[in-house]
């Protein structure tokens, strides 16, 4: 059974950091290439960030350069999104995505919420 399983969501203060996981199981995560995504109430679903399967390749949305970082440890089948100088405008679920081909998996959202 395929699943993606993000962690580490929470409530922080502007200016702080959060570090996101996804856990993957039920398919060859080494293949597959990972995004995170985000959506905020009232808005599309976004691309925040990607990486290619053998983690040579990143992309970032214009709005998080320099504040995040994705990466990978294919060993552990885990894609990680370390979120650093958050906003309030980075208040939002995120999820991660893992596709290959036409075949595409979502994980469940976990929520991030930067708040004083």
């Amino acid at each position: 059974q395929v699943q993606l399983v993000e962690s580490g969501g929470g409530l922080v203060q502007p200016g702080g950091s959060l570090r996101l996981s996804c856990a993957a199981s039920g398919f060859t995560f080494s293949s597959y290439a990972m995004s995170w995504y985000r959506q905020a109430p009232g808005k599309e679903r976004e691309l925040v960030a990607g990486i290619s399967s053998a983690g040579l390749r990143t992309d970032y949305a214009d709005s998080v350069k320099g504040r995040f970082t994705i990466s990978r440890v294919n060993d552990k089948n885990t894609v990680y999104l370390q979120m650093n100088s958050l906003k309030p405008e980075d208040t939002a679920v995120y999820y991660c995505k893992a596709k290959f081909g036409w075949t595409t998996y979502w994980g469940q959202g976990t929520q991030v919420t930067v708040s004083s």
